[in-house]
């Protein structure tokens, strides 16, 4: 089977999530602080909230970019690698504070970045 077509649709939705996640960290914390959902982010401080959400904004850039121009393309695979590590963090983050609903999804997060990593560094390398 060729994981091509399936892995850049998971890079373009991917990416897109964690444009999304990373401009609200970085740019949206006080909006974002007054809802519960995000009540973590009271908790983090805005330094290390805004670098979290650059982090997650350069780590999309890197699903798409190398691959799509086609210059160090070994920066996809790459990114979507280290997308995985910082869920990972995101879930050691929430775990002693019981925040299980953000534990599943970090967890659905990280597995579908890992997922492009593998297929980018083995199913289907570009």
């Amino acid at each position: 089977m060729d994981w091509n077509i399936p892995l850049w649709i998971l890079q373009i939705v991917m990416a897109l999530a964690f444009l999304a996640f990373g401009y609200t960290h970085a740019f949206g914390y006080e909006r974002a602080r007054t809802n519960p959902r995000t009540a973590w982010m009271t908790a983090v401080p805005t330094n290390a909230l805004r670098t979290i959400g650059f982090l997650e904004i350069a780590g999309a850039i890197g699903l798409i970019l190398p691959a799509l121009t086609g210059v160090a393309r070994w920066l996809t695979p790459l990114a979507a690698l280290l997308l995985a590590l910082l869920m990972a963090f995101a879930i050691v983050f929430h775990f002693p504070r019981h925040e299980y609903p953000n534990i599943v999804f970090n967890s659905i997060l990280g597995v579908l970045v890992a997922v492009i990593a593998y297929g980018r560094f083995v199913a289907s390398p570009l």
